[in-house]
């Protein structure tokens, strides 16, 4: 079935303009001014709204055994969950235990998601140990599709690696072209200042931060700029959340490494004083890197307006306010880490950062869809309003005005981060592939029509 979405002001990375687009075989095949339509054609009327390429989030976790353990999304409710919020393709962290076969996991992860996601898919391959074994498995995975690793400094004895294994997994990435995206924190660091505060008596969930404030942080971008800049590689910190971990990458990026920098809707909107409510409440806002002092947002802000900041994710890791953070409620290293968002990152980054005059409509489009797209080898085919790409679109409506609750969320968690937020604008139409998957805050989509997004290396 064809699709014709007329009369909206279709904005892009680096234009404004108003037309048509014309979808056939899940493709944009035309864009102009008073396209007519051949019969059976569903049309949709966009006049006064936006038109937006459909969004990617480059970081979330749907599949995630953790801290004794499971997420509580499936691709069927997380990728609901996206589509409502306006994102179109994930991009998913798939992190096997050290213990677990590489080949073996990615697998899994894959089965996970096909002929169950809604939306389109990717992945990003969790390198947790570097034997052997592990190069031959990770060329093969790379021949599969996928483009870019990740790796911890963080999560010692869990997901961690060791230096050695740091370095051979840059000087693999590197050869063949692909793109290391890294949790920067130091473990040791962690490890005995977790000790430490627990040793105090301090276990309650404000205390997290205090585990790792941001010379940890800072300290662990450093670390990962050295074994960048010695290897050559290609590498992206994922969820920067604080000036001195943006201060290291800046300079490593002025010494000419290659680094892509994300940071969070969570560390643009919250700060650690959520993580400090009384009664345990602070529990749904512990993650790692930790919510900063409120200071750090501005920097944030300043950084994606200015370039200095490339995408905008959500490190969405669902877990239940009721059921599973209180496995911490003694110790808060055993808390369950993550806040899930991944329903509300294009809506709140629209309410408090464009209506607020912090970014523009092009640096959020950009950090939000065309840079990550471009970043993971996924543009021009995702990210753009141009003929050949997929049909993935958002008609944004920016009139509307509501409020998030975890009583209309799509998400399968117990509890929103952002409960009672009001929000300014938000899709009213979201199509994948030129059909349409979501209206008005509803999915209508098709689950299982998502598609693996095979993506070919490009960082010599």
């Amino acid at each position: 079935m064809s699709l014709l979405i007329k009369n909206g002001e279709i904005i892009t990375a680096d234009s404004r303009y108003v037309a048509d687009i014309y979808c056939e075989g899940e493709t944009i095949t035309h864009i102009d001014r008073h396209l007519s339509a051949p019969a059976g054609t569903e049309v949709i009327d966009a006049q006064g709204k936006y038109v937006f390429p459909g969004f990617i989030d480059p970081h979330v976790h749907i599949h995630l055994p953790f801290m004794g353990t499971l997420a509580k999304d499936t691709y069927e409710s997380g990728s609901r969950a996206a589509l409502v919020g306006g994102t179109t393709t994930l991009i998913e962290m798939c992190c096997p235990a050290r213990q677990d076969d590489a080949l073996q996991s990615f697998e899994q992860w894959m089965n996970n998601a096909v002929g169950k996601s809604a939306c389109d898919f990717s992945f990003h391959m969790g390198v947790t140990k570097f034997d052997d074994a592990t190069a031959a498995q990770l060329r093969e995975i790379v021949r599969r599709g996928i483009s870019s690793f990740k790796i911890f400094l963080a999560y010692k004895g869990a997901f961690g690696i060791d230096d050695t294994e740091l370095y051979r997994a840059l000087k693999l990435a590197r050869e063949l072209g692909v793109v290391v995206t890294a949790h920067c924190e130091n473990e040791t660091l962690v490890a005995e200042r977790c000790k430490e505060l627990l040793a105090a008596g301090k276990t309650d969930p404000g205390q997290h931060h205090e585990s790792r404030p941001p010379a940890v942080e800072a300290e662990g971008v450093h670390h990962l700029m050295t074994f960048a800049e010695l290897t050559g590689a290609a590498v992206y910190i994922v969820h920067l959340s604080c000036r001195e971990a943006l201060d290291e990458a800046i300079a490593a990026r002025q010494r000419g490494v290659r680094v892509g920098i994300e940071t969070l809707i969570q560390y643009l909107t919250l700060d650690k004083s959520y993580a400090e409510r009384p009664g345990f409440e602070g529990a749904k806002y512990v993650m790692s890197p930790p919510l900063r002092d409120v200071r750090n947002q501005e920097v944030l802000w300043h950084g994606l307006r200015d370039g200095l900041i490339n995408t905008v994710a959500t490190d969405h890791a669902p877990f239940d306010f009721a059921g599973q953070k209180p496995l911490g409620r003694d110790d808060f290293t055993k808390i369950p880490n993550g806040i899930p968002s991944l329903e509300e990152r294009i809506n709140l980054l629209y309410t408090y950062g464009v209506k607020r005059g912090r970014i523009d409509l092009h640096t959020f489009v950009n950090v939000a869809s065309t840079a990550v797209a471009k970043q993971f080898d996924l543009f021009p085919r995702k990210g753009a309003i141009q003929p050949g790409a997929d049909a993935d679109l958002v008609v944004f409506d920016p009139n509307y005005r509501g409020n998030i609750s975890v009583a209309t969320q799509h998400m399968a968690v117990d509890y929103s981060a952002f409960e009672g937020w009001p929000i300014e604008g938000r899709a009213s139409v979201v199509t994948v592939r030129g059909q349409v998957a979501a209206r008005d805050g509803q999915f209508t989509g098709t689950l299982g029509r998502g598609r693996f997004l095979q993506r070919k290396p490009s960082h010599f």
